[in-house]
């Protein structure tokens, strides 16, 4: 048995009905906050505590270039992969600044870009190959680099449980890893690819098209594969998808919150959720974000995203946007008053 497919940590249901009964006894009407009541209640079962609390954030930035990129399927240079791993340990990114307004920890973690003599001070390489390979032609990734791409995102947060976590956050990198995350996400659902191929980093419509026509070119060259999730992320992921699968994984066997970021992100996850169907449990959704595949995704996660604000930008920049909401639902929860501590009447039964 791989280490993925060993089984996840339990949720906590007696502490999930203390903290139901908690909320039934703040000063509020029952269910008057909505979701933030839902949201308080489930991360009190995750993390075995009446009382949860979301303070420790740790974001992983997982990065690597890919192969279909020589199809045309992208806006932008794939130099931009490497470039933007000099900006995120910069502090000039997006996710850099909302990982430093929250005080989270940000590790940037470069799987294989296309220069594999870069090297960045306060970047993780692990170089395992010069981004993956075109899947138009063969499978994205060979069997080791899968094993060894999944082991990165379990081995993060390994770390992230020794720093005491209590919420990871996955982000990704990538040029050319929206036509990834489309063909794997069609191949999983079964989905005709013209309803879940997008813009990504700003493809004019027939830019969008020939994307769409690269993207069934490859699900035809590897139709075989359909039914196995595993082979699936081989052949049409990238290093930064089974990354995040994996870390998806070891989240839900170490008991860490996961919170999902956007499309490529929710790929991964659907993924990770198909590979061990219990992971599940231990997934947040930050947001819907502008992609049209990601309502397809986060649909067939039956998730309930927390945010919509139109983004598509990836990072993991949705997740961290959505941080605060959780911390105030735990501030709520711990931190109102019962009506018997305010002396408030509670409504008769």
């Amino acid at each position: 048995m791989s280490w993925w497919q060993q089984p996840v940590r339990p949720l906590n249901g007696a502490i999930r009905e203390r903290a139901l009964a908690r909320q039934q006894q703040l000063t509020k009407p029952p269910g008057s906050l909505g979701r933030l009541e839902r949201l308080a209640v489930d991360l009190a079962a995750m993390q075995g505590r009446e009382r949860p609390s979301v303070e420790r954030v740790w974001i992983a930035v997982f990065a690597g270039d890919h192969g279909v990129v020589e199809e045309g399927v992208s806006a932008f240079p794939q130099a931009v992969t490497g470039q933007m791993l000099g900006n995120f340990v910069a502090g000039g990114a997006a996710i850099s600044v909302l990982a430093r307004q929250l005080g989270a920890t940000l590790e940037v973690i470069d799987l294989g870009t296309v220069d594999l003599t870069l090297e960045l001070p306060g970047v993780r390489h692990l170089r395992l190959g010069p981004g993956s390979a075109n899947f138009t032609r063969e499978p994205a990734l060979s069997t080791i680099q899968l094993d060894k791409a999944l082991a990165a995102g379990r081995d993060c947060v390994e770390r992230a449980a020794e720093a005491s976590a209590e919420l990871f956050i996955g982000g990704e990198m990538g040029i050319g890893n929206t036509s990834a995350a489309s063909a794997l996400a069609c191949a999983l659902l079964g989905c005709p690819v013209d309803e879940l191929v997008g813009p990504g980093t700003g493809l004019d419509a027939q830019g969008v098209q020939h994307k769409t026509e690269v993207i069934e070119r490859a699900l035809a060259l590897h139709a075989d594969q359909s039914g196995d999730p595993l082979a699936i992320l081989r052949c049409l992921g990238g290093f930064e998808l089974a990354a995040l699968a994996g870390a998806y994984l070891a989240c839900a066997q170490h008991g860490i919150p996961a919170l999902v970021d956007g499309f490529i992100c929710t790929a991964a996850a659907l993924c990770a959720v198909r590979l061990n169907p219990a992971c599940g449990d231990w997934l947040l959704f930050a947001h819907r974000g502008a992609e049209p595949g990601h309502r397809h995704v986060l649909a067939a996660l039956e998730a309930e995203p927390l945010l919509e604000l139109d983004l598509r930008l990836g990072e993991g920049s949705g997740a961290a946007l959505a941080v605060p909401l959780l911390q105030l639902a735990c501030r709520l929860h711990n931190e109102m008053a019962t009506f018997a501590e305010a002396a408030v009447a509670q409504r008769p039964l």
